[in-house]
């Protein structure tokens, strides 16, 4: 979330609870994501409408914006195209900046060096990156909201561990069933277990398990090495009734090959994701000790299939790529973190498919 999203007002969001939820006042509430994002909608009306990269859990219809060439998800998901397309995110990080002290473009590409087998990043900003989680920056905890500082760092611990569980664990990017990271997530939290509960086996348009995890199909590519190269943070304030939010901008590079015998030629998709967890007190909230309710979650793609409804990226090769001058959108460069991800949203209006000026 931006600093100038402030939360609203307890008199607001207690008039809200009043009038559109039901129960007695006072009560533990269950965590619904469209209760915890009225109040930054109806600040942000005077705004174009929201695009499909931001997903509010109860809220899953999307606008149509394919961006570029790769796979923008987000409310329900967005899908870029199959040639490179381009990632962008909440808070600056330029290539080669400490995530969290200042931001900038990525520098200028160089002549272009293609991935091998032994040297997936080759010719990336990734390649320079730090591998998995360590790449992930983590604040120092302090005492905030419900939580004294040792729970605090507890709680950023779990984020990073769902981060990892999501977008990292090598079981879930073959396409197996993010088990370990759908138990971090409150199953009291209704709109979130519903969208779950179809992803996996009947993933469309509405409910993709792309939104949150990152999965290929191993009938069709596998990972090269073991590495997942990432850049990004983690930051958290107190949120709606004194929980402890907690949101994440990480940029991953996957480098893949086809599973085919005999295959060489290592592509990329490049995912960043945004996600908003809160953190909430057992005394105001319906939740289970340990787990987090999902307040609203971004990603945006590239190089993971445009129009993609499968629930795996489908990482486009040299002859996948779509025909010069096809795509709509605007060239993006996926690994400038400096853009938010409002703005990339923004820049991409209703085109389609863009292009990605690297991988």
């Amino acid at each position: 979330m931006s600093k100038d999203e402030a939360s609203i007002s307890d008199a607001e969001w207690e008039r809200f609870l009043r009038e559109a939820e039901a129960g007695t006042q006072g009560a533990p509430e269950e965590p619904s994501a469209r209760a915890r994002m009225v109040g930054r909608r109806l600040r942000e009306e005077t705004g174009p409408p929201q695009g499909w990269r931001t997903h509010q859990p109860p809220r899953r219809r999307r606008g149509k914006a394919w961006y570029v060439v790769g796979f923008l998800l987000a409310v329900g998901l967005l899908v870029v195209a199959l040639d490179p397309g381009r990632v962008v995110g909440w808070f600056g990080d330029g290539d080669g900046d400490v995530e969290g002290v200042s931001a900038s473009p990525a520098p200028p590409e160089s002549a272009p060096q293609l991935p091998t087998l032994n040297q997936p990043f080759r010719g990336s900003p990734a390649a320079r990156w730090k591998d998995g989680t360590a790449g992930i920056s983590v604040p120092e905890a302090r005492a905030t909201g419900w939580m004294a500082k040792g729970q605090v760092a507890k709680t950023l611990d779990k984020s990073l561990d769902f981060l990892a569980a999501a977008s990292l664990d090598p079981d879930v990017l073959r396409g197996e069933r993010p088990k370990k990271a759908i138990a971090l997530i409150n199953p009291h939290q209704r709109d979130v277990q519903d969208y779950l509960s179809v992803a996996f086996s009947e993933p469309s348009q509405e409910n993709n398990p792309l939104l949150l995890f990152s999965r290929f199909a191993r009938t069709k590519v596998r990972l090269v090495g073991d590495v997942v190269k990432t850049q990004g943070r983690i930051t958290f304030r107190e949120g709606e009734r004194g929980a402890v939010e907690v949101t994440s901008d990480v940029t991953y590079v996957y480098p893949v090959v086809r599973t085919a015998a005999g295959s060489d030629e290592v592509a990329r998709t490049i995912v960043r994701r945004e996600t908003v967890m809160s953190w909430d007190d057992p005394a105001k909230v319906i939740t289970e000790p340990g787990t987090l309710s999902l307040t609203s979650y971004k990603v945006d793609a590239t190089n993971g299939g445009c129009g993609n409804f499968t629930g795996y990226f489908i990482p486009g090769f040299t002859a996948d790529r779509p025909p010069a001058g096809s795509a709509d959108g605007p060239e993006v460069d996926p690994y400038d973190r400096s853009t938010s991800m409002d703005a990339r949203m923004k820049e991409a209006g209703d085109s389609k498919c863009g292009i990605a000026t690297r991988t």
